[in-house]
């Protein structure tokens, strides 16, 4: 069974690792970007993106270091753990936890464990990626929602509570149901809340995403979305939702993602488009970015595209699928992509009249300002 990560990467390889000298971004960075869903993957390796359980010592390849740096990413929320598929929840959690914390510790000079607000400031100064720890479900919680405290103790800050089908916690955004938060779902969310620990709700259905920012009693996250309003579909965000978790003092992050475009095919304009809808209705204090991808460019354009066919196959197969995802389309914004990407996203707001100020809380401060809300200083 195939999710997310793997659709979007191939499984890199181990090479030698440059300096930190070496890297074009290795001087100090003026504006803090940081990508609350994206990660390290490469689209041009075989399969995986390295983190498969049994790729214990599986180092990210030496490219992709160098384009997350090159891109002036600041800091990254990574997904880690089960999504969907045949292992054991928890056991490939915590292999995969273990596995990153082995990669940051073989690149101290690239990058760094993210566990408070000030670790991102920290890694923009030095140069480096902040790698924060996510989650895109909460099945590795099982039946028992006190794990939230042992995956917080081992880094974990971001933790989703439902991919797209339903599950112990809710209903995802293919759920037909279209259900609530469960009485499980509250134990976590109240677990979390202990832990200090963000609550996100990107693939969750709209009762889900409502009730459980209600519920929870420090502000939720939707780190990776688009807006209903523009693109109806189920991936994306109604404007109460979006409302709500902005009155609450969470944050929104709008995703490099074909569902922003009715034809599945989106490009930059529609991600502009996108956040500038958010902020029409969020406010500019609560926008962000998190593009569900990597920074790595794709060598081989066909060749992708034949093996993006599969696994849009092999997800429908599984039932882990959205609509909007086609045989045809790409799982990124084909001109917004590479390690320029957030580059020419900041040179198309400028364009579109957005004051720099406000460009610096759409690539990063506001997320920071939602961190340190939730993590802490």
């Amino acid at each position: 069974m195939t999710d997310r990560r793997t659709f979007l990467a191939g499984m890199v390889t181990a090479s030698a690792a440059p300096s930190i000298a070496q890297q074009p971004s290795a001087a100090k960075r003026d504006m803090l970007i940081v990508n609350a869903l994206g990660g390290f993957s490469d689209p041009n390796a075989p399969r995986g993106d390295g983190v498969a359980p049994r790729d214990t010592r599986t180092p990210l390849s030496a490219r992709v270091v160098k384009d997350a740096l090159a891109s002036g990413m600041s800091a990254v929320n990574v997904t880690l753990g089960y999504v969907a598929g045949p292992d054991e929840p928890f056991e490939q959690t915590v292999r995969e936890i273990g596995l990153f914390d082995w990669r940051i510790r073989n690149r101290p000079d690239a990058l760094a464990k993210v566990l408070t607000a000030a670790d991102i400031l920290r890694a923009h100064e030095a140069g480096r990626v902040g790698v924060i720890y996510g989650f895109q479900n909460t099945a590795m919680l099982g039946d028992d929602a006190t794990r939230a405290d042992v995956f917080a103790d081992l880094g974990v800050r971001v933790i989703q509570l439902t991919y797209n089908p339903a599950n112990k916690a809710g209903s995802g955004s293919m759920a037909p149901e279209n259900g609530g938060v469960t009485d499980f779902g509250r134990a976590v969310i109240e677990r979390l809340n202990a832990n200090r620990v963000m609550v996100d709700l990107s693939h969750s259905g709209e009762r889900t995403c409502l009730e459980a920012a209600r519920l929870s009693q420090q502000p939720i996250s939707i780190n990776h979305t688009g807006c209903r309003a523009l693109t109806d579909l189920p991936r994306n965000k109604t404007d109460a939702e979006l409302r709500l978790v902005a009155e609450r003092g969470g944050f929104v992050g709008i995703y490099f993602m074909p569902f922003l475009n009715p034809t599945s095919v989106a490009s930059a304009a529609d991600v502009v488009a996108h956040i500038e809808h958010a902020i029409a209705v969020c406010g500019e204090d609560h926008v962000g970015i998190g593009t569900d991808g990597g920074t790595t460019a794709v060598d081989d354009m066909a060749a992708y595209r034949a093996a993006g066919r599969k696994e849009i196959a092999a997800r429908r197969a599984a039932g882990i699928g959205a609509k909007g995802e086609n045989p045809d389309t790409l799982p990124f914004v084909e001109d917004l992509s590479g390690p320029g990407q957030f580059r020419k996203l900041i040179a198309l707001l400028e364009r579109r009249g957005h004051k720099a100020a406000r460009i610096e809380k759409i690539m990063g401060r506001n997320f920071v300002r939602y961190a340190r809300d939730v993590w802490g200083a």
